[in-house]
């Protein structure tokens, strides 16, 4: 059972996504491990009026996401599971993703969730996402829409802040930082040879699949922002997806 403030709380959050849509973010679709251009995502014909609709936008955006079903409190040991909630005021929904593993019988040892709005005509935008890195056996499409599929790589997500210019206390989340979409990222290895390259998606996504060692992620500069993000060092672990943020600067003061 929510608390009674959940559709305020949803309503926030889909206020957040509304931000960021506005601040410019583009659907670049799903992701190409070739300089090409992404190809656009799937998106719904008709309006999103019912929660069963708003999981099957987002299942439509994330095909990783393809066979979770709904979430059933009365279930033990679920794993997988989805659930949407209206977003108080505003007419569209807030979709929960959560995927666990590890002794779920007793209510899982690790997890990772994410949280999406889903505007009324379909259009999906990522508010949050978090937890420990999904293992590849867990959820094998994890990769599909980020660039990587295998078992072994980087998993990162690329965002641009500030986005108000004065930081409150407590923070606003409509100042939360917006993803960078159609970013160009490249991963590159301890001898300094670029080894491979992709674009970012909508929320700002990426991926690659790479061999046990080290590497530099880099993101070029991107249209309307200060320049690229700094370099990020990261190991790769053998059956194991590391995860990276790049941090873009929006100039805002």
């Amino acid at each position: 059972m929510h608390a009674p403030d959940a559709p305020r709380r949803f309503g926030l959050l889909f206020a957040v996504a509304l931000s960021l849509a506005a601040c410019g973010a583009t659907a670049t679709g799903t992701i190409s491990t070739s300089a090409q251009a992404p190809t656009p995502a799937p998106s719904l014909t008709i309006p999103v009026t019912t929660p069963e609709g708003a999981m099957s936008a987002v299942i439509a955006a994330q095909p990783r996401f393809a066979g979770i079903g709904p979430k059933q409190p009365d279930m033990i040991g679920q794993a997988k599971w989805m659930e949407a909630l209206p977003a108080s005021g505003v007419g569209a929904f807030v979709v929960m993703v959560s995927v666990g593993w590890g002794d779920c019988e007793a209510g899982c040892i690790d997890e990772h969730h994410w949280t999406y709005a889903v505007l009324p005509d379909g259009g999906v935008r990522l508010i949050s996402e978090g937890g420990a890195d999904v293992p590849g056996d867990i959820l094998p499409g994890a990769g599909a829409t980020v660039g990587g599929a295998g078992n072994t790589g980087i998993n990162g997500h690329a965002t641009a802040g500030p986005v108000c210019p004065v930081e409150k206390n407590p923070p606003d989340p409509s100042c939360a930082p917006r993803p960078v979409a159609g970013a160009h990222v490249v991963a590159i290895d301890a001898s300094g040879s670029q080894v491979s390259e992709t674009m970012t998606d909508e929320t700002g996504a990426f991926g690659f699949d790479l061999a046990p060692g080290d590497y530099t992620i880099q993101g070029d500069a991107a249209p309307g922002l200060m320049g690229g993000p700094g370099q990020v060092q990261v190991t790769v672990v053998a059956g194991t997806r590391s995860t990276v943020d790049l941090a873009y600067d929006t100039g805002i003061r």
